[in-house]
């Protein structure tokens, strides 16, 4: 697959809300995720601990309100798109919103590095 056609299928997928089939489909075996400084966890590196970063992100969340994913701006084997998430997080009060610029770079057809900028989420007292 090109850059655009991973691009394209990724935004395709995330807009259903099926991040672990974007995993299985287009993700290399040894795919890095990073997050911002101060995230714990910041860094996951291969398939398995990518899925268990996501799965442990989605018990976070009480309810999805709404996610919007934009399509994708491509150049070379890079790609970008925005995600904005409005969500009640288990243990919080009220809705919130998280709006990220996630940035991709593709090598032989797959996703091998994932990062995220957004400014993270105080921790709640």
């Amino acid at each position: 697959m090109t850059t655009q056609e991973v691009a394209n299928r990724l935004v395709e997928i995330c807009r259903t809300g099926n991040y672990q089939q974007a995993h299985k489909e287009l993700y290399a075996q040894d795919a890095l995720s990073i997050e911002p400084e101060g995230v714990p966890n910041r860094t996951a590196q291969g398939l398995e601990a990518l899925a268990q970063k996501g799965q442990k992100f989605q018990e976070m969340i009480e309810t999805m309100h709404k996610s919007e994913v934009s399509d994708p701006i491509v150049a070379e084997n890079f790609f970008s798109c925005s995600m904005k998430m409005n969500m009640t997080m288990k243990g919080m009060p009220g809705p919130v919103d998280m709006d990220e610029l996630c940035m991709f770079t593709v090598k032989d057809g797959k996703i091998v590095k994932e990062e995220f900028f957004y400014t993270p989420q105080p921790p709640q007292a």
